[in-house]
């Protein structure tokens, strides 16, 4: 649809807000970005939009003549830029939203996807099924190509993941078909409390065609409730309308003629890839959502076997005396390392970050009895000691010091003096990488590399 000329100002240089701003510019808007940071990326996103007109201010307020700010996803809803443009009546939107209301006539379909943990995994398992299937389809929105850019190219069907913070600033977003993952505490520096976390989560279903949500997780489940016809996935056998587990077989008993009598075998657990409950659970909203958009069961099953998992996603390192030692730098709050912990039976943690406000003490409750010894780094290591303390105290537990990102071949060190054979050595952090590291990824390969330093490869 058509946006009225005008006065644009977008908040933030970053991916999404160097995609909106050109896209804005070359539909004839005047377009000002503000700024935060002045360094040399950011001189060279505006020497990019500089040849369309855009004014890149660093620092500022907004402009009197505003008539829309375009968000990015990291800047809170209590930056005084935005407050001042709530203040003055003018209408704040993310990327999304606004790739969303300059769709052309005739645009591709989305299938939208959020939740805690899991986004990036399911969506590319989605987008695997998708063009199994047939169709030109593309991950967009969190992951991959900008989702206003994405929007102005003829694909079939779009793969949306969708962060709490985009949606947090998306009003008229009405996807064919959504889906929620997992609701578990996150962000709450951000969204304020968990009531506000999770009900940014719940804005995917406000105009879904099709709802789809995690009936194992009692938060997602409720933001489903109101909705009529929603449709379960379930790591249990299946009730009618929900799609689930039966031994080895992943089923559907939603989307085929007989609910009440017949069930559909889409793939089985050994299609699922890396192996994991929570990769399982991954697997079947995604196969939720192409099948709502149609497609058939042995595509859903290609897909997966497509699908060629991220990195630092519970990705097997190396066996070293006996040991295995896994990467899933990617879990970082307390519902990541959760699942992750769940995937093992005898574990040697290697924790800790930046916690975020988060709570570790169900998550240490839960995993105490997998637990064989625990090394800890970073700088709320000291909240996840306390929690061992109090629920698995008979859990050793090593602490290692300094904020520099060499200490990760201590880190290594320590967990193989703690582990026997037959352990694995699982770095699930809980927590964020960006007091050590530049991000999760970086951590994953910092501790990948110490491993086979270790072991001598």
């Amino acid at each position: 649809m058509a946006m009225d000329v005008g006065n644009v100002l977008v908040a933030g240089l970053g991916v999404s807000g160097v995609a909106a701003a050109r896209s804005l510019a070359r539909d004839g808007h005047r377009v000002v970005v503000v700024e935060g940071r002045d360094g040399e990326r950011q001189r060279a996103a505006a020497a990019e939009l500089a040849p369309l007109g855009v004014e890149v201010r660093f620092g500022g307020g907004l402009p009197p003549e505003t008539s829309l700010v375009v968000t990015s996803p990291g800047w809170r809803p209590d930056h005084p830029l935005l407050v001042e443009a709530a203040a003055r009546g003018v209408e704040v939107i993310g990327e999304v939203e606004l790739a969303w209301r300059r769709r052309p006539p005739g645009a591709a379909p989305w299938l939208a996807l959020t939740g805690t943990n899991g986004k990036t995994t399911a969506v590319r398992m989605l987008t695997a099924m998708l063009v199994a299937a047939g169709h030109d389809a593309v991950a967009v929105g969190n992951v991959g190509t900008p989702i206003v850019e994405a929007v102005e190219k003829p694909h079939d069907v779009l793969a949306v993941e969708l962060s709490s913070f985009q949606l947090h600033w998306s009003s008229t977003l009405a996807p064919a078909a959504a889906a929620v993952l997992n609701v578990a505490e996150d962000h709450l520096d951000w969204h304020g409390s968990m009531e506000e976390y999770a009900r940014a989560k719940g804005r995917v279903f406000e105009r879904a065609g099709v709802v789809v949500y995690n009936a194992d997780d009692p938060l997602t489940a409720r933001l489903a409730a109101p909705y009529e016809g929603a449709v379960g996935f379930t790591l249990d056998v299946p009730p009618r309308g929900c799609l689930g587990v039966v031994e080895d077989l992943l089923v559907d008993r939603a989307f085929v003629g007989d609910p009440a009598g017949t069930a559909e075998e889409l793939a089985t657990l050994a299609d699922v890839r890396p192996f994991a409950p929570h990769n399982v659970a991954n697997a079947l909203a995604a196969a939720a959502l192409a099948r709502a958009h149609g497609v058939p069961a042995g595509a859903v099953r290609q897909g997966l076997l497509d699908h060629v998992p991220d990195p630092h996603r519970v990705a097997h390192v190396a066996r070293v005396a006996e040991v295995d030692y896994v990467d899933d730098s990617k879990a970082t709050n307390p519902h990541a390392a959760a699942a992750s912990l769940a995937a093992y039976p005898s574990i040697v943690w290697v924790a800790g970050g930046l916690l975020k406000g988060a709570d570790v003490d169900d998550l240490v409750r839960r995993a105490a009895g997998r637990l064989r010894g625990a090394v800890l780094l970073g700088t709320d290591r000291g909240i996840i000691r306390e929690a061992l303390a109090r629920h698995a105290a008979n859990v050793p537990v090593a602490e290692v010091e300094g904020q520099d990102t060499g200490v990760m071949d201590r880190v290594v060190t320590e967990a193989a003096r703690l582990a026997s054979p037959g352990d694995t050595v699982l770095l699930a952090p809980a927590g964020a990488s960006l007091d050590m590291f530049a991000d999760y990824g970086a951590r994953g390969e910092a501790f990948a590399r110490a491993v086979r330093r270790m072991a001598g490869s």
